[in-house]
């Protein structure tokens, strides 16, 4: 389950135990702290949680349409108007199915980084050819006897991830347990 980047986290917040509605709460509160650019790395095994994350995420942006696993798509734009931000582009990708690093080319992404807040799943499968991410947020079966439940750990790895985690400290929306 862990990435391979070798950066130390600037930040860490760990939760435990907690279970599919306080993961998309913590979710929904970090949406509302989040920059209008910025990448952030969704890592856990399969069934960790990882999509149910940016659902959650996505909602508390303002995306009203369907939001769709990028599994078999690979990646998923959502254009939409934030009421206190204006116009806003967020893609979500799933790079699972990603043959070879390279590939990540054929996405167009470059031009996305400064541009777009990004969430990518499976990120280990081309982390050469992408920047540091601002979060990595990794989530994993708190005990393999209680599958309910997640244990999740949000890294920064940039300033203006460490900046997004105070932020929404500040606001007394994350709390750690």
């Amino acid at each position: 389950m862990s990435s391979t980047l070798t950066t130390h986290a600037l930040a860490t917040r760990m939760f435990s135990e907690l279970n599919e509605t306080a993961v998309s709460t913590l979710a929904q509160d970090l949406a509302r702290t989040a920059p209008s650019s910025g990448l952030v790395f969704l890592v856990g095994d399969l069934g960790a949680g990882k999509t149910t994350f940016a659902r959650a995420f996505l909602r508390a942006l303002g995306v009203t349409g369907p939001v769709r696993s990028p599994t078999y798509t690979l990646i998923e734009p959502y254009d939409f108007t934030d009421g206190q931000n204006g116009p806003r582009r967020v893609l979500h990708l799933d790079l699972y199915r990603l043959g070879s690093p390279e590939e990540l080319d054929y996405l167009g992404l470059r031009d996305e980084f400064d541009q777009a807040l990004i969430l990518i799943e499976w990120a280990v499968r081309a982390e050469p050819e992408l920047p540091l991410p601002d979060l990595e947020i990794s989530l994993a079966m708190a005990a393999p006897t209680v599958p309910d439940l997640r244990r999740l750990v949000l890294s920064a790895r940039t300033a203006q991830g460490t900046d997004w985690l105070d932020a929404c400290q500040s606001r007394n929306d994350v709390r750690e347990v």
